[in-house]
Order: structure tokens, then sequence, then C-alpha cells
């Protein structure tokens, strides 16, 4: 289960992130919403830890991507957006000391928003942000890294590949719920490296909800999403929605806005 999350507030710059709609972004909203973002996290009991604004970098509030913490290894990323790179030193220093690091080298890319960390297997999605080479090198690192799992004797997790088409992410398309439940938009096929779970389906309608941060038995789910609330908690979650309309104009949800581990 998530206890941590290392969050960043977006900076004046983020008028200015990536944004494949072009609509206007209200940064003080953001930032409020940024704040009830923040508070959600911590009801669901997780210990939120905050960095400063980056105004270098208009997309630094998604800080899902620059880096993850898989198996108590961090891996530091090599983000496939051009005008992110750079991004990942900051997740790198303040990971250091915590966590044995592992780094995404050229010609990898590799962004957070691709990675999807269940309990038996990593899968990685192949997508215009992530490329094999990005892939091979993040299997590498948790097969080789110093990490706990080594220490004990263990196997390393194994990393699977997905296609991804039509999204930005994977996590876009399908988000672990924890249990062994995904939460998957209506109509994206199950990739065979996600075999084996079950499926919750949110409505096409609705296709944004489906980027959900499970945290045991409760949800950070969009707000504004009555279906997708509806069937979370018909499957027993406890629903904790957060306002993120600022976020999604910049392509980002709720996994996006924090580093977890």
């Amino acid at each position: 289960m998530i206890e941590h999350a290392l969050v960043r507030p977006p900076g004046a710059s983020f008028v200015r992130a990536i944004s494949t709609s072009g609509a206007a972004i209200d940064v003080a909203l953001a930032q409020a919403q940024h704040a009830e973002y923040r508070q959600a996290l911590a009801a669901a009991g997780v210990q939120v830890e905050m960095l400063p604004a980056d105004e270098r970098y208009p997309d630094s509030c998604f800080m899902q991507d620059p880096a993850l913490v898989i198996d108590g290894v961090a891996i530091i990323a090599r983000l496939g957006a051009a005008s992110r790179q750079g991004e990942e030193a900051a997740a790198a220093e303040a990971l250091t000391g915590r966590f044995p690091l592992a780094r995404i080298v050229p010609p990898g890319t590799l962004e957070g928003g691709d990675v999807l960390i269940l309990p038996d297997r990593v899968v990685a999605g192949q997508s215009g942000r992530t490329n094999r080479a990005g892939i091979a090198q993040l299997a590498l690192a948790l097969a080789t890294a110093e990490g706990p799992r080594r220490a004990a004797g263990r196997a390393p997790l194994p990393v699977l590949e997905a296609p991804v088409e039509g999204y930005l992410h994977l996590l876009s398309a399908v988000t672990h719920l924890g249990e062994g439940r995904l939460l998957a938009v209506e109509g994206f096929a199950i990739p065979p490296a996600l075999a084996g779970l079950e499926v919750l389906r949110v409505p096409a309608a609705e296709a944004y909800a489906c980027n959900a941060l499970g945290i045991g038995e409760k949800v950070v789910l969009p707000a504004g999403y009555p279906q997708t609330a509806a069937l979370l908690r018909a499957h027993g979650f406890e629903v904790l929605p957060v306002p993120t309309t600022e976020f999604a104009k910049a392509d980002g949800g709720v996994t996006c806005l924090a580093l977890v581990w």
C-alpha cells in the first residue's frame, strides 16, 4: 500500500504546460486544486512531502513521470518530452539516500505514466514517451540494483511490455486499484501483460476518470465522474473526489501528480 507521496505544486509557468487541447490554464485554480489533492492524499493516510514549484519546467507538477520507486529501488527516468528533460534532477536529489538509484540513459526514454507496478510484475507501456530501450533499461535496473529484493535473494520483478496506442500514457487507459483489480477505459484492449486481473470498465464518456489512484480501500478520483464513482463504491471502495480540471487541460490526472511508494 502507498505510504508516501512526493508532490510539487504548479508554478506560474504552468500556463505553458504541454497540452493537446490548447485550453487556457488557470494557474491560481490549479494551485487550489493541487492543495485539495494533497488533502485527499493525507485523508487516505499518505505522508505527503512537497517540493517547491520549479518555474523552469512548466510540467514539473507531474511528479510521477521523472522517477519511480519500484520494490525499494528508485528509477530516475529520462523523459520523452524534450521540454521536460531536466525535471529528473530534483526527483533524484529527493530520493538520494532513501533508495538505491538507477538511471535511464540515452537512447532510452521512460516516463512514469507508462509504468504500471503490480505485486508480481511491472508492465511498461511502449508509447510516444517511452521506448523499448527505456523499458529494457528498466528491466535491467530491477534485475541488478542492490535493493531489498536482491538482498533477500528473491527473483527480480519481471518487466513486461504493452503497446500504447491512442493514449498519452499506459496509465491514461488503465490503472491498478490494488487487490488484483484494474480500472480500464471501456474498449481498451487489455494486453497479455495484464492477464489474470479483474477489470472494472470506465464508460467511454468518463474515460478521463480511469486515471485513478488506489490507496488501500480508498481511491482518489477526479471529481465530476459519477458513473465511475458509483462503480468503485459498488466494489467496496471509498471514493475521494478531487477537482482536476486544470490538470486535465495539460493531459494530466491524479496519478500523474505524485511520485508514490
